[in-house]
């Protein structure tokens, strides 16, 4: 039973380093459980035998003593039949006496089988307890197991997604964001320029325009003040 304490101590334990100490404390642990099963079956048989044992033995006692109280009647009876001169009182007494005789007999072997049927009975108690230890312990180590798999499980999937956390390369995604958002900036600021730029040019072409059409205007005030002159007018 020693092995099971040791293993459900290591079971008991937080650290997945000390189960990884253990060489598969799971499959050893089933084993245990089915060597203890084993033990329950053996132990069951022997019950069932030292039980039979003693019902049998008990009944052979009873049975003794219920022979020895028949002969004490059949013995009574003898000397009542002698008493009443149904028969003669020299035969009937040799016949008592042999009938006591088997009785004393019969009492001696109620008295043997009695003995060897309390100690039947203190076997077949004392196995009934060893069986019901075993029961109980069997219950008790899958208990431990069903809960020593369930917590396996657990940090197994655990580790695995620690394990994947682990790998994943935190300081080049953290520098490929950066870089991401410096180009980002970039091509805003470069967007931003350009529209300056084509309000500018807009602007200024405007200017120009509206400059331009008031040369033109004098121009064309000039070209018919020369052409009045030259027609005196």
């Amino acid at each position: 039973m020693s092995i099971f304490q040791r293993l459900f101590k290591f079971a008991q334990a937080e650290s997945h380093a000390v189960l990884d100490k253990i060489e598969d404390p799971i499959k050893l642990t089933e084993q245990g459980i089915r060597d203890l099963k084993n033990d329950l079956q053996a132990a069951m048989s022997s019950l069932a035998d030292v039980k039979s044992m003693a019902i049998n033995t008990r009944k052979q006692a009873e049975a003794a003593k219920s022979r020895s109280s028949e002969y004490e009647k059949k013995a009574m009876l003898l000397l009542q039949k002698a008493q009443f001169e149904d028969m003669n009182m020299a035969e009937a007494e040799r016949l008592a006496t042999m009938a006591l005789e088997e009785k004393g007999r019969q009492d001696e072997e109620f008295v043997r089988l009695n003995a060897e049927a309390e100690q039947h009975e203190r076997m077949s108690a004392q196995l009934q307890t060893n069986v019901n230890k075993i029961k109980s312990t069997i219950t008790r180590y899958e208990n431990e197991l069903r809960t020593l798999k369930a917590r396996a499980k657990t940090a197994q999937a655990t580790r695995k997604v620690n394990e994947q956390i682990a790998k994943v390369d935190t300081s080049g995604t953290v520098a490929m964001l950066e870089r991401m958002k410096e180009k980002v900036d970039a091509e805003e600021s470069l967007a931003a320029a350009y529209a300056d730029l084509a309000t500018e040019s807009t602007g200024l072409d405007n200017d120009i325009d509206a400059a331009l059409g008031n040369v033109s205007k004098i121009d064309a005030q000039d070209k018919l003040a020369a052409l009045k002159a030259k027609m005196g007018m």
